[in-house]
């Protein structure tokens, strides 16, 4: 498949999108081919995207041109060259709709004498939050993408990270650019920093992360209000207020940081209040459970989306969601007192294999686990034994079994690659890789 093809795909798929990203990482040292090259898309006369694995647009005026975020580290060259086709005028403004790393990554190739960079004050916060746990996150995004893990480096301290944005806002920003109105909100949802570019001229809205084309064309998929890779909370009501800000704003173009465009205002406000009433069944549901005395693994098992819907899960999941709605709202403690010290459960697991008569009992019972369809046990089982005797190879070939058996069942991306990092430990450890 060609990369322009390949490119074509990603707002169609939560696979396409990130084999993008890895294909666009792949070619950012070499020279692309013209035939494979990706395509800029015209959205009207003055706005232009860049369809990389994260979405870059160039907004050009009379005045100057306005950038509205950079793409990742590697993309960011092919997305300067194919915008800077477009236009070489001077790039007066850098919007940033939030500070991840796949939407800031290529500000220094925009950036020139007197640029002024935008975002929202909570910008600050979020990069240093990621520079803070860069050693804690480096092994967790590597297996969630299927890559090589950075380098460790030293700590960087609270306050170790890069602040780019010359403007930072509360709540609303507005300049004009040759005769053109830029209106920037706060819009938390996917980040506490994000933010919506609207264009009242051209009725367009830049919405970044806040929706997003995983899953499409249908079903679109529902979003990551949990990242199990690690982050805040992302708070579901005020992801809910944001979209209906922005659905308030009656667009007739909608664009995001990942996916295809989407066109009139009818479709628009279909695909969004969709997401959106997803989100506020999924975020209610949980905290009637809670009120009702539920614990979180039981509202794991119960909350599933309304009937009628027809999100995926292809990128988010609605039990991480569920957890992460529950513990963002709780906390840790769930009243058992077990968990109040410092002593964890595996504390005591050899203490179970011995009564279980050694390990190959609950190995091979783990074995049957799987067998009869209970992988997420079989996991506990040789969790069990592998505390106490990591090179068990009963247990390892038990726990391949199961990793395998939930990675033949899941079409979730992210659930997808851990369970290849797992898998692979596993096989490392059993020298059958």
């Amino acid at each position: 498949m060609s990369k322009e093809r390949s490119i074509a795909r990603c707002g169609r798929s939560v696979r396409g999108i990130v084999g993008t990203l890895a294909l666009c990482v792949c070619a950012a040292g070499s020279a692309w081919g013209e035939e494979d090259a990706p395509s800029v898309v015209k959205i009207n006369g003055s706005v232009y995207m860049a369809p990389l694995g994260a979405n870059v647009y160039l907004v050009t005026t009379p005045a100057g041109n306005v950038v509205i975020d950079t793409g990742t580290v590697a993309q960011a060259p092919i997305a300067r060259k194919l915008l800077g086709a477009v236009s070489s005028g001077r790039v007066k403004y850098i919007i940033l709709t939030h500070g991840h790393a796949d939407h800031i990554g290529g500000i220094g190739l925009w950036k020139q004498d007197g640029t002024r960079i935008v975002a929202q004050r909570n910008y600050v916060e979020l990069v240093n939050y990621v520079k803070r746990l860069e050693g804690f996150f480096a092994p967790r995004n590597a297996a969630a993408f299927n890559r090589a893990s950075a380098p460790a480096h030293a700590w960087a301290g609270n306050f170790g990270a890069t602040i780019d944005p010359t403007i930072l806002f509360d709540e609303k920003y507005t300049f004009t650019l040759g005769g053109v109105r830029f209106e920037l909100q706060s819009t938390p949802g996917e980040t506490p920093d994000h933010l919506t570019v609207w264009i009242p001229e051209y009725k367009i809205a830049f919405i970044g992360d806040n929706y997003n084309g995983f899953g499409e064309p249908e079903p679109m998929s529902f979003p990551n209000l949990y990242a199990i890779r690690g982050t805040k909370p992302r708070w579901a009501l005020d992801w809910i207020g944001s979209i209906d800000k922005v659905l308030a704003l009656k667009p007739e173009v909608v664009l995001s940081g990942h996916g295809d465009p989407i066109f009139g205002n009818a479709e628009i406000t279909r695909r969004l209040t969709r997401f959106r009433d997803a989100i506020q069944y999924v975020h209610d549901e949980t905290v009637k459970g809670m009120n009702a005395g539920k614990d979180v693994f039981t509202l794991m098992r119960e909350v599933k989306l309304p009937p009628g819907s027809d999100l995926s899960e292809s990128f988010g999941k609605v039990s991480w969601s569920v957890r992460g709605i529950y513990d963002g709202y709780a906390g840790w403690f769930d009243m058992n007192p077990s968990n109040m010290y410092e002593a964890p459960p595996s504390s005591i697991y050899p203490d179970l294999v011995k009564l279980a008569g050694g390990p190959e009992p609950l190995a091979q019972l783990a074995s049957d686990k799987v067998k009869a369809g209970k992988p997420v046990e079989a996991l506990h089982l040789t969790d069990v034994v592998l505390a106490g005797d990591p090179a068990n190879r009963a247990a390892l070939s038990a726990r391949l079994e199961a990793l395998t058996y939930l990675h033949d069942h899941t079409d979730n991306y992210i659930e997808t690659g851990f369970l290849e990092h797992a898998m692979k430990q596993a096989q490392d450890a059993l020298g059958t890789q």
